[in-house]
């Protein structure tokens, strides 16, 4: 089993412009598709496609659109009420492939919401082989929170913790 965290989950919508993008202008869309993810969700999808067992933990509220994408697609996952919506991410792609992005900041967590994100990737990681942490952490997040996870997770399970990835690019 291979447990991911999102901290800063998304829900990433691709616009496929008709025309180049003219700043100011009204814009024509080609198409347009939309998904729940994040780096870590993003992990996940791929171990899923893969025959990888995984488990996607992240911040959410059962009828965020993130988390219902997470549940509409059947990735395994545990998603903590935060009470606040999830970020979403916009990608305009041009006729030409000139891509553009808008990332959305993300929610605010307060200490506890952080606190349970971090209980809940400590129990899980039980009988883990692999935890993953990555992506960006949402506004308020210390930048070390991920360090600090990890060691959390290696104090509490000894020999028994899994190996652990990060990738906070």
């Amino acid at each position: 089993m291979i447990i991911t965290l999102t901290a800063n989950p998304s829900l990433d919508r691709t616009v496929e412009l008709a025309g180049p993008l003219t700043r100011g202008g009204v814009q024509r869309a080609a198409s347009a598709a939309q998904q729940a993810a994040g780096k870590g969700v993003n992990v996940s999808r791929a171990l899923a496609a893969s025959g990888v067992p995984s488990l996607a933990i992240l911040p959410g509220d059962p009828e965020d659109p993130v988390v219902a994408g997470l549940r509409q697609a059947g990735l395994a996952h545990v998603a903590l009420p935060i009470g606040q919506p999830l970020r979403s991410n916009i990608t305009l792609t041009e006729p030409d492939g000139t891509t553009t992005k808008i990332n959305e900041p993300g929610p605010v967590l307060n200490r506890h919401q952080q606190e349970e994100l971090a209980a809940a990737v400590v129990e899980k990681c039980d009988s883990a082989a692999w935890l993953v942490l990555a992506g960006s952490l949402p506004p308020g997040v210390s930048a070390d929170f991920y360090a600090l996870l990890a060691a959390k997770v290696r104090a509490e399970l000894g020999a028994a913790a899994p190996r652990i990835a990060v990738d906070s690019s």
